[in-house]
């Protein structure tokens, strides 16, 4: 309740209302508004105060409609709301409290009906969260950083034996920072290694003590020959393993062109189709550019359901590994 009840107040105390209480489904009558102005804020006023600041309300560009009862349109709808929550909640980048305090944000953002339809959230403490703390940090810098065309310096860490993330060495890592991307539910920083001219990879969330500094980044164009083109990149480094691009070809089912349009986009073609009279079934040539590491740990991940034809010793690795796979698991 406001200790100074003054009038001064009321169309702040009438937008609070109308958030709080209102949406499309649920409209608010003068009178309603009214017995909710006493009951939250113990003001008392009248219909022509109340229509009277809804309108200066909606002359300062406040979207209220006040047909059929008066409702407040939201900046977001449920659904894009509930979307971004679950984006939170599921994300395996911040860490718990972080989780916790942005979806909380985001709640408020809805009004008393829609935290009904997000008891979800109290799942929280049973779904996988970073251990690094440092992680909202971390982008901001990083952000910084490429905005100013600057290297940074960090450490990068890795989970020991204890569960615990350490760093991988005691020097810090300096590279220049040219992206951030999000893939397979984690963020990476897409960057060059200050020592070579290759790209490189880095997970955000293994990131600590970020420090910008005073030396420009890398030129782009000694780092990615035929320019850096974002979603290109994406699509050829599906684990966002370092190292070159090469061209694959392998057979597949006409059934996994949903799994390649999850992991390759479309980039990629379909060069042959081969029926299979044996099982009448259709099998799929494929040719796709792709990081070699990457592709030997997709086709292995799918198993029978993709053959690698080219390049050869792609293969050949496949196979070599698929022994010490059967070799360890028939002992």
């Amino acid at each position: 309740m406001f200790g100074t009840g003054t009038k001064k107040m009321l169309n702040v105390m009438i937008l609070k209302i109308l958030e709080n209480y209102s949406d499309e489904n649920h409209r608010l009558t003068q009178n309603r508004i009214i017995e909710l102005l006493d009951s939250e804020y113990g003001m008392k006023c009248d219909r022509r105060s109340v229509k009277k600041n809804i309108m200066s309300l909606k002359e300062m560009d406040y979207e209220i409609t006040t047909k059929g009862g008066a409702f407040i349109e939201r900046d977001f709808e449920e659904a894009e709301l509930r979307m971004l929550i679950d984006s939170v909640l599921f994300s395996k980048n911040i860490s718990r409290s972080q989780a916790r305090r942005l979806i909380d944000k985001l709640r408020r953002l809805g009004n008393k009906y829609f935290d009904a339809k997000v008891k979800h959230v109290v799942n929280l403490p049973e779904l996988q969260h970073s251990d690094n703390t440092q992680v909202m940090l971390v982008l901001d810098i990083v952000n910084e950083a490429i905005n100013r065309q600057r290297k940074i310096s960090f450490v990068y860490n890795r989970y020991n034996i204890n569960l615990k993330l350490q760093p991988r060495r005691t020097e810090p890592y300096i590279v220049s920072p040219y992206q951030i991307a999000a893939t397979n539910g984690k963020y990476y920083l897409i960057c060059n290694y200050d020592k070579y001219n290759d790209v490189s990879h880095y997970r955000i969330d293994r990131m600590t003590d970020v420090k910008i500094l005073k030396e420009k980044v890398k030129p782009k164009t000694k780092v990615f020959a035929n320019g850096f083109n974002l979603p290109q990149h994406m699509a050829e480094h599906i684990y966002m393993f370092s190292g070159e691009s090469i061209r694959v070809k392998f057979l597949t089912s006409e059934l996994m062109i949903d799994s390649l349009v999850d992991w390759f986009g479309k980039d990629f073609n379909i060069l042959q189709q081969i029926v299979d009279e044996s099982t009448n079934t259709k099998r799929l040539l494929i040719s796709v550019k792709v990081n070699a590491e990457a592709m030997k740990y997709w086709a292995m991940q799918y198993g029978e359901n993709v053959e690698i034809v080219e390049p050869l010793s792609l293969r050949e690795t496949i196979c070599k590994t698929a022994e010490k796979i059967f070799k360890a698991h028939s002992n």
